[in-house]
């Protein structure tokens, strides 16, 4: 099954916030009247930075005028969400208005991905629950009825972009990592009174995530304020910075009065939760959880696809990857049993363990270092345009490492001071034999989200502002084939079958995902399913299960992603013949933007038009 054009769903196909900051005026008629489009979605982007104001920081762009911005953070109240949406339509309103029929116009193509962004976070924006935020670079992907759940919420967003992205090396920094300190309590009781409100209306979270949450957040709250991370990463950044100390005994005070009581209140609320859980996964369970579903794959996917057909098109990927494993197996030796119980007795050989040890999780780092060492030489095979693709690789904090994902990636500043970050939980080695973790650094690092980030960040800022869960996991996954194509496997067998294993684990999240919230699975029967079929540790995929529960339909943007962007390039070859390069279709895919898929076409069309050209 593959998908078609029309399935696809693009915007052009289907300043308040911040008082001491001066930004560009975004007036919808004094831009069209001057023609200045660039203009009007420069004041967007403005107005979205102040919505969203720690992308500000992690931009390297809180400087000057925006200086401000640094101090706060998105404003997780209820009146901070209703502010958000009600800009975003008005936004929105604006864009509808443009004249976007000739995308061939960098700006009108700017425009018309700002367009399908925010018609995606409109429709989200009207279900009276949980969190829409496609409209956030930094967590967009992270749609979610439930407002806290052990994957997110203030309590694991704040303490980690003040230990890792919030830079302190003047008094000001100092100042302004206080001042956020006080914005984390606040938001944390926002957070507390949207989960009463949620509460009171049915949606609560299934009984094994909000387990995972309450522990979390328990040992948060029992922390003792002047051991606490918070305080711990600022003394430490402080000494470092040759800073008067006297601003942490600011931020033990806010702690001990402000932040832990503030946790303790939202504990309390979410044991309320507890009390009138089920273990019911999906959706489905409460009032408008269908109707919520629909618009979360539309928003994982960029597709109008139903349940019934991701589910179906997942069914059909596993058994053409796991094809192509069976041929690998038999010259390995690898028989007897499924493809999913050969790879789950590979998975076990000692060989192919790290030592659970801080030791061995040293030699893992270091062994992921080396593959992107190694990658980097290969690069220049598959990009006519080279960016530096700075990164650093760190283990997921030890403190939320229970209820996080098996690795994720945050990007880099503009400027190039921040390197993009690249986390692998590490809570049991156990989950990451040596064959299965070339692929993760492709993915999350380079040629991937990391690398792929770069360019982003050489675009309009509107535009480094909005991704799409599809692009960028779309773009991940071709990443992975880009490695296998440029012979990172070619000593390495068992470690091409650990791509392959991800390539087919991806395709069972469409299976899975699908299964929870629209087929009415059980956990036990998504995680039986999924070990039985792919072979993948247990732990590891009960935690993927869990994901998938809390963060409905974005699972499915990776595998969907990635068969369009290779359908694309199978376009372009047979349009250009001889002429076609894959270094310039792949610079095509990351200098076009993070778009929604139909855009995407558009992009790539015009790519194939200039290079016939050529």
């Amino acid at each position: 099954m593959t998908l078609g054009r029309r399935e696809f769903l693009g915007g052009v196909a289907a300043a308040g916030l911040l008082a001491g900051c001066r930004f560009t005026e975004s007036s919808g008629n004094e831009a069209a009247a001057t023609g200045d489009l660039a203009k009007q979605l420069q004041g967007m982007a403005d107005q979205m930075l102040a919505e969203y104001p720690e992308n500000a920081t992690i931009l390297g762009i809180a400087t000057g005028d925006k200086e401000p911005l640094n101090h706060r953070f998105t404003d997780r109240t209820p009146a901070g969400v209703a502010a958000r949406a009600d800009a975003a339509k008005k936004r929105l309103a604006t864009l509808k208005e443009l004249d976007l029929s000739d995308l061939s116009v960098p700006a009108n193509l700017d425009a018309a991905v700002a367009l399908a962004g925010h018609e995606l976070a409109d429709e989200g924006f009207r279900f009276p629950f949980g969190d829409a935020i496609v409209l956030d670079p930094n967590i967009g992907f992270r749609n979610t009825p439930y407002v806290v759940n052990q994957l997110g919420g203030a309590f694991v967003d704040f303490p980690d972009f003040l230990s890792s992205r919030h830079p302190v090396t003047n008094e000001q920094e100092a100042v302004a990592f206080a001042d956020r300190v006080d914005a984390y309590a606040l938001n944390l009781d926002g957070e507390t009174e949207r989960l009463t409100h949620d509460r009171e209306a049915g949606v609560i979270a299934p009984d094994f995530t909000l387990d995972s949450t309450l522990k979390i957040i328990g040992g948060g709250a029992a922390e003792k304020p002047e051991t606490s991370g918070v305080v711990t990463t600022l003394r430490d950044a402080v000494t470092k910075a040759g800073i008067d100390a006297k601003i942490v005994d600011r931020v033990t005070q806010s702690m001990a009065t402000k932040v832990l009581p503030a946790l303790q209140r939202q504990l309390e609320e979410l044991k309320k939760h507890r009390a009138a859980a089920t273990s019911d996964a999906g959706v489905w369970h409460f009032k408008d959880g269908d109707a919520y579903y629909q618009w979360a794959l539309k928003a994982g996917t960029t597709t109008t696809r139903s349940p019934d057909e991701i589910h179906q098109l997942g069914l059909e990927q596993v058994k053409a990857i796991q094809s192509r494993m069976e041929q690998i197996m038999a010259k390995q030796g690898l028989t007897g049993g499924t493809v999913g119980e050969r790879m789950a007795a590979l998975g076990k050989d000692p060989a192919q363990l790290y030592p659970n040890t801080a030791a061995g999780r040293e030699q893992l780092l270091a062994y992921l270092n080396g593959r992107i060492a190694d990658i980097r030489t290969r690069l220049p095979n598959a990009f006519a345009t080279m960016v530096p693709g700075k990164l650093v690789i760190k283990r997921v904090p030890e403190a939320i490492e229970a209820g996080a994902p098996g690795g994720y990636a945050a990007a880099g500043s503009i400027d190039g001071k921040v390197p993009g970050q690249y986390y692998i939980n590490l809570r049991n080695t156990a989950e990451w034999p040596k064959f299965s973790l070339p692929t993760l650094c492709y993915h999350e690092g380079i040629p991937g989200h990391i690398w792929q980030g770069e360019y982003a960040n050489r675009m309009p800022l509107i535009r480094s502002m909005l991704a799409f869960n599809a692009y960028s996991e779309g773009w991940a996954l071709y990443s992975e084939q880009l490695a296998d194509e440029l012979g990172v496997y070619a000593d390495d067998p068992l470690g091409q079958l650990g791509y392959l294993q991800s390539s087919s684990f991806r395709a069972c999240r469409l299976v899975v995902d699908t299964g929870l919230h629209a087929k009415h699975w059980t956990r036990d029967q998504a995680i039986d399913w999924f070990v039985k079929t792919n072979g993948d540790d247990r732990g590891s995929v009960t935690g993927e299960v869990d994901r998938y529960c809390s963060m409905p339909g974005q699972a499915c943007g990776y595998k969907v992603g990635h068969l369009e962007i290779v359908r694309l390039r199978d376009k372009a070859k047979a349009a250009l013949g001889a002429k076609y390069d894959l270094r310039t279709f792949d610079d095509a895919v990351v200098k076009g933007g993070n778009v929604p898929m139909t855009l995407l076409e558009t992009v790539i069309d015009q790519f194939v038009a200039a290079s016939g050209k050529a």
